[in-house]
């Protein structure tokens, strides 16, 4: 977003400004600086910086629930979707895809005389990101939205020898190695995957965008080096799933949270070098005085003895009046809060006065939330495409996992099931105040169980919360001990006679 002037500005403002009533004013400058960067890790923070919890609707020890948290886990989905999230508002766009396989590359390992890698790994359901430069949909007819095809398509450099005696065709030396580009296809439709590669020759660099892209054309098809280049999935749809930033109804593509800023930042951008700028003509000004009979004086650390008719030296400054910039920089920066929906004291701070407060001012949950309205609900129209995403992406793997394993041995079948995911706003709850709530809605009745009360506090499962009750249990009994009853019964009211 900006042309690289800010480490500049900020070490010529730190140097010139530091003792003057403009040093305070130095935060807008770094904020400016990393201004989207905290915009766009902000929804992504709310959306998984407390982990939500993904539920099967089945009881925690099913084989459904267990498989949904080993998927889970062993994704890192939590991870996974707040790159998606960040990386969405950036492009607009985010794909993912499930499919079952080895997920250790073990292309560089060892074989043995078969040609069989010397370590071996079991597959199991992957789910992982998509690079969104690389996804190229085929929308259906008639439809703006839904997809008959999806295809994957990259350019791969191998590393090649090149012929023997093919110098004498060329009157230069050719090296022994050259980088050969190669096109991999992987086309998604229903049911089946479709695997494509051809070998392409370096074409032109197109700058119609302002940015080299180098183009190729395709020549020849070539082997792609699978023993089948058509996989059934056993699937109905197809296993690529679009996580887009925000949409509308008249195209699949989505809108990035930087679109809309561009002519904002590109105002700050060129408010930022005016103050460069000013303070640059700051740092080295003119100098004027009495004629000291030398051509060229340097005033730095000297001194310079006048006498009553010598005119007083002095410095001829620009009054620049800085107020002005840094305020429509404030204006500035306060219009960028307010497009990308996102409370300035959200950072703990305000870059100016009166606008909006520091939101420290209300601490019970009901005024926190209401001040966090805007944001919360940005959070929420993303999330309503990370959620489908991610439920179609786990019960996607299920299916995978289930059809890839049909009729081998030691393998446990489950009924693959739509799994729901308890979202949480990441706003820090006030647990006294909801307990006060729940108890005068009850009439003062327990609203939770134990067991519940551990599972959700400690936030683990059945099994967990309940081997902490029975510890709990066992330490009751050690602290108060237990008295079998029929000792009362014994002569002299459970007194024994001693020996």
């Amino acid at each position: 977003m900006f042309d690289g002037k800010q480490a500049e500005v900020l070490e010529r403002a730190s140097e010139i400004l530091k003792d003057t009533p403009h040093a305070p004013q130095l935060a807008k400058l770094y904020i400016a600086v990393n201004l989207m960067d905290v915009l766009l890790t902000k929804p992504a923070d709310l959306m998984f910086g407390e982990p939500p919890s993904y539920e099967s609707g089945r009881p925690d020890a099913s084989t459904e629930q267990k498989r949904l948290n080993s998927i889970v886990e062993e994704n890192d989905i939590n991870q996974l979707g707040h790159e998606l999230v960040i990386g969405a508002g950036i492009r607009g766009d985010a794909w993912i895809k499930a499919y079952y396989a080895v997920r250790q590359d073990l292309s560089e390992v060892p074989t043995d005389e078969d040609g069989k890698p010397l370590v071996s790994a079991d597959p199991e359901p992957i789910i992982e990101a998509v690079d969104a430069s690389y996804v190229f949909p085929e929308l259906s007819r008639g439809s703006r939205k839904r997809f008959k095809a999806v295809n994957i398509a990259y350019v791969e450099w191998v590393t090649e020898t090149t012929k023997p005696g093919i110098e004498k065709y060329s009157l230069q030396k050719q090296p022994d190695v050259q980088e050969v580009p190669y096109l991999n296809v992987e086309r998604h439709v229903p049911g089946f995957i479709m695997y494509e590669r051809y070998k392409l020759a370096p074409k032109s660099v197109d700058t119609t965008f302002d940015a080299p892209i180098q183009t190729f054309t395709i020549l020849e098809a070539v082997a792609t080096g699978r023993e089948s280049d058509i996989e059934e999935t056993g699937l109905t749809w197809i296993p690529v799933f679009h996580v887009p930033y925000k949409t509308t109804d008249d195209d699949w593509r989505g809108i990035s949270g930087i679109e809309k800023l561009e002519s904002v930042l590109a105002a700050i951008n060129d408010r930022l070098v005016q103050i460069d700028y000013i303070l640059w003509k700051h740092s080295d000004p003119t100098a004027y005085g009495p004629d000291l009979g030398e051509a060229e004086t340097r005033f730095s650390g000297r001194y310079i003895p006048v006498d009553k008719n010598d005119v007083t030296p002095g410095y001829m400054t620009w009054n620049s009046q800085l107020d002005g910039a840094f305020k429509e920089l404030d204006i500035l920066l306060g219009l960028v809060f307010q497009m990308s929906e996102t409370p300035q004291w959200l950072f703990g701070t305000t870059l100016s006065e009166d606008k909006g407060g520091t939101g420290t001012s209300h601490t019970d949950g009901v005024a926190i939330k209401a001040r966090f309205m805007p944001i919360l609900s940005k959070v929420k129209r993303i999330r309503t495409h990370v959620d489908r995403a991610f439920r179609d992406a786990l019960w996607t793997a299920m299916a995978l996992e289930n059809y890839a394993n049909e009729g081998v041995d030691g393998f446990e079948p489950y009924e693959p099931v739509y799994p729901t995911i308890n979202w949480r706003d990441g706003i820090p709850k006030d647990l006294k105040e909801e307990a006060e709530i729940m108890q005068i809605r009850t009439g003062g009745k327990p609203t939770i169980d134990v067991q519940s009360a551990i599972k959700r506090m400690d936030e683990v499962d059945d099994d967990k919360a309940r081997e902490v009750m029975a510890r709990i249990q066992a330490d009751e009994e050690t602290v108060n001990g237990t008295v079998d009853s029929s000792i009362f019964n014994e002569p002299g009211g459970g007194a024994r006679d001693s020996d």
